[in-house]
């Protein structure tokens, strides 16, 4: 559990240093694949990885330097973060982003920290303690007059302040598909086409960054479909979260699960479903 309150720490740290920069009139730059970049994805790798890099644990980050695969097959175990995912969110200054953190064993992830830093609110999930989320964490979980952020709870308080994912919700009354706000595709059109065919009334739910999957998680969702491009640090955190709380994360036309460190870091197409088994039978 050290590791997971280290991993909360950072994300609340970079969190706040990314909302002190969304509150400035901040520049952006665009990468080489045309995507964008600012100072507050630097700001977010800098501190997670000064956090992090005291594990020993190898890092792995979407704005750090990627090793290539010769150098990084053999790892067991290794972090993977996005500093900062939704930076075209974070441009349109729709507050749909998130500081994302995973931890991967074996090419699966076993740990995730999802925080949203303009509503404070914590997504964490484990392979053995279940998923949960945390609204006003910064102020739940930071003492008063310390600089930096440093979980202080123990486990069973940490928990108590949290909510078990997914929440008791009755059953929808309309099957719900949650999408990409700026990546939509003819793909999930025609999915949701069909799954009109099938349940009636859908609804078709827009949302930015990570959000997607721990709707899912949450069961606010049933089915997130992705056909478009992703890379590993987009989904692992969110991967680890959705299966901590019963959902399912596979490749979209196999059903394989989702693998991580690969050679090509390139996410194939994939579906997050809900664990409520009987909404999407």
């Amino acid at each position: 559990m050290e590791l997971l309150y280290l991993a909360i720490g950072a994300a609340i740290q970079a969190g706040e240093a990314v909302l002190k920069i969304y509150d400035t009139d901040f520049s952006v730059e665009h990468k080489s694949d045309s995507s964008p970049l600012t100072l507050a994805d630097r700001e977010s790798h800098r501190i997670l990885v000064d956090s992090l890099k005291t594990t020993g644990i190898p890092i792995l980050s979407e704005e750090g330097r990627h090793l290539p695969y010769k150098e990084r097959k053999d790892w067991k175990t290794f972090w993977l973060l996005d500093p900062l995912d939704g930076t075209k969110e974070f441009v349109k200054r729709n507050g749909e982003f998130t500081v994302n953190i995973a931890l991967v064993t074996d090419g699966k992830p076993v740990m995730g920290i999802i925080y949203v830093p303009v509503v404070d609110d914590l997504y964490f999930g484990t392979t053995e303690g279940g998923a949960h989320k945390l609204t006003a964490a910064a102020a739940t979980l930071t003492p008063p007059g310390l600089d930096a952020v440093t979980p202080s709870l123990q486990m069973p308080e940490l928990l108590s302040s949290s909510k078990r994912l997914p929440f008791p919700l009755p059953s929808p009354k309309r099957f719900t598909v949650v999408g990409s706000r700026s990546h939509s595709t003819p793909e999930v059109t025609k999915i949701v086409e069909e799954l009109k065919q099938k349940h009636g009334d859908v609804e078709l739910i827009s949302a930015g960054s990570s959000l997607k999957i721990c709707m899912v998680a949450e069961g606010r969702a049933q089915l997130y479909p992705r056909t478009g491009p992703t890379m590993e640090w987009d989904t692992a955190a969110g991967q680890a979260i959705a299966e901590a709380a019963g959902a399912e994360m596979v490749v979209f036309d196999t059903g394989e699960p989702m693998r991580y460190n690969k050679e090509n870091l390139l996410n194939p197409w994939f579906v997050v479903k809900s664990g409520r088994r009987n909404i999407l039978e």
